[in-house]
């Protein structure tokens, strides 16, 4: 069965970005992080426009991705070039909300995993409509103080995993809601 999975990098106090949308606290880690398996279970992309600007911007060669993406997007964006085989990426940009759009996204994936690949806005809209099942981060001994906050909703999780890889610490969460203290009187 198909997961939908909000998995990123993030720093010690929780951003995903500076301020400026700089990865650069990220790129500059001394090791790079091993395969753990995750992108071979995953089946289909979404991200938002900030999140593909910045693929596009620091692209060093084709789109890097083989499986359909989604762009959730009120902007006009330009797809990357075919690569060198000739294929135009599959990449669809989407309005509206997530929910509109993820019973295709669901499809697509087969049986694989929908894979949130950020913002932490778009990852809190996939929360906020009950469709986020799972966030997998690997956290950076890394403090900014400010920046593109990792997920920016009040949310009850699970710890499922734990474990590290150097200079990282991963952790794998199941969403189980809106905080308890957020849910209405019944």
């Amino acid at each position: 069965m198909s997961r939908t999975v909000y998995y990123t990098a993030t720093t010690l106090d929780g951003f995903i970005a500076d301020p400026n949308d700089s990865l650069e606290w990220l790129l500059r880690q001394t090791e790079e992080p091993p395969d753990d398996g995750f992108i071979d279970g995953v089946g289909a992309i979404v991200m938002g426009a900030t999140t593909y600007e910045w693929v596009l911007r620091n692209l060093d060669g084709p789109w890097p991705y083989e499986v359909p993406a989604w762009v959730m997007t009120h902007r006009k964006l330009s797809l990357p070039e075919a690569g060198k085989d000739g294929k135009t990426p599959d990449i669809r940009f989407a309005k509206g909300s997530v929910s509109d759009h993820y019973f295709e996204m669901c499809t697509a994936t087969g049986d694989h995993d929908l894979w949130v690949i950020g913002g932490g806005d778009l990852a809190g809209q996939f929360a906020d409509e009950g469709l986020l099942d799972e966030i997998i981060t690997w956290t950076a001994p890394v403090v900014l103080g400010k920046g593109r906050p990792l997920l920016p909703r009040r949310l009850d999780l699970e710890l499922l995993e734990v474990g590290s890889s150097a200079p990282f610490v991963i952790a794998r969460h199941r969403v189980v809601g809106p905080l308890l203290e957020d849910s209405p009187a019944e």
